[in-house]
């Protein structure tokens, strides 16, 4: 009987908390704009910016010595190549590198003098290609087609030779293709950037906004001398002050992140083999160690414009390090046992084992226990915040 009342004191504060946090995400805008605005605008608009899959016609241009019927067709299947669009044609290489250093074009493709002849006559004509790889997407897909074009100029070349000594086709394709390489690229056999990007992209950005907001609602309970009133009115509990004051935040990221997975998946049909839901559950778990980070952020450091530091900090590197742009393997090996202390590391390894390879949820176990492990994290530095609650004066 001596527990009942306990319990429903403590149920009492839980909702006291609760209903005051409620309060405070109306009246305050940040929390609209990092919960809501920030997460849906990044759905949008990355989605909508890669709509097309990946980056099409790249202006470009060519210099041509040689204006034979061979090179004409040359500078025709180079203009037919997906990433590439011939948008001028220069007299000398100088014009075209003052157009590609101003960004007119990408790149350049260099037809020397007596292209046809030479080749003809059998010798060894040379072609160049030019390609601005600072802009590295851009650079790097026209320098695919520039080279693809390269090989097969020469192929072309080499084929109207071995015509001339009395090869068929077909034993002319035999030599110069003697394998012919068929290609199954595993996951996204599209090459489709937004696939690529958004399903790291997105996430990230909402575990970004979890360890801001999560350190924001802490730290300004310290900044605005209100953290005794809050801990008063849970009880004077740290695990229902916390808990109370998370859950709206809990339910609000968690339904944006069904949202998240419900648009990718159900409406753009981005590749999700082993079905929707442990995408659904690995949304949950990852938002739950945001939080828990976040928790621990602001324990750290007890003054909200350091713990938003520090979460930014977390947030930023975790795009790096979580291994989807660069991979994990290639790093140094301290680096990749810090990729480790990242939950977007641990979210990516999941999304490829379920969405991609359509795996049992069982086989990315270690993944589920890592971000099991970030929610148990706070636990350790839980009386060091509630110390800094009471007992922390803040100093603009």
């Amino acid at each position: 009987m001596n527990g009942e009342p306990k319990r429903h004191i403590k149920f009492i504060a839980f909702r006291q908390v609760f209903l005051r946090e409620c309060k405070r995400y109306l009246k305050d805008p940040i929390y609209l704009f990092a919960m809501f605005i920030a997460p849906a605008f990044c759905y949008v608009l990355f989605t909508t910016l890669m709509y097309s899959g990946s980056p099409k016609k790249f202006p470009a241009g060519v210099v041509i010595e040689d204006n034979s019927k061979t090179v004409r067709q040359i500078v025709r299947n180079l203009n037919a190549f997906g990433e590439t669009n011939v948008i001028a044609h220069y007299p000398n290489i100088a014009a075209a590198t003052k157009d590609m250093q101003q960004g007119k074009i990408y790149g350049f493709f260099f037809i020397p003098h007596h292209l046809s002849k030479d080749v003809n006559a059998q010798r060894q004509p040379r072609v160049s290609f030019y390609t601005n790889n600072s802009i590295m997407l851009a650079g790097s897909l026209m320098y695919k087609d520039f080279r693809m074009m390269g090989e097969l100029s020469s192929a072309a070349a080499q084929r109207q030779v071995l015509y001339g000594h009395g090869m068929t086709e077909k034993q002319s394709l035999a030599y110069l293709q003697p394998i012919v390489i068929d290609a199954h690229p595993i996951g996204n056999p599209w090459i489709n950037y937004a696939i690529y990007l958004n399903n790291i992209l997105l996430p990230g950005i909402m575990m970004m906004m979890i360890f801001l907001i999560t350190a924001y609602a802490i730290g300004v309970e310290i900044k605005d001398r209100t953290a005794r009133e809050w801990l008063h009115l849970g009880n004077n509990s740290i695990f229902i002050s916390i808990y109370a004051k998370l859950l709206p935040q809990t339910i609000v990221f968690t339904l944006m992140g069904v949202l998240y997975n419900v648009y990718l998946y159900g409406y753009l049909h981005y590749p999700c083999n082993s079905g929707i839901l442990p995408m659904l559950v690995s949304m949950l778990c990852l938002v739950l160690a945001s939080q828990s980070l976040g928790v621990v952020f602001i324990s750290i450091a007890p003054t909200l414009r350091f713990g938003l530091s520090l979460a930014t900090l977390w947030g930023v590197v975790s795009f790096s390090i979580s291994g989807f742009s660069f991979p994990e393997i290639a790093m140094n090996p301290m680096l990749q046992a810090l990729a480790n202390l990242f939950p977007l590391r641990h979210y990516y390894l999941i999304y490829v084992d379920q969405a991609l390879n359509g795996y049992p949820m069982v086989y990315s176990w270690a993944s589920y226990l890592a971000l099991l492990l970030f929610m148990l994290a706070p636990y350790f530095l839980i009386y060091r915040l509630k110390k800094a609650l009471i007992y922390y004066n803040y100093i603009p």
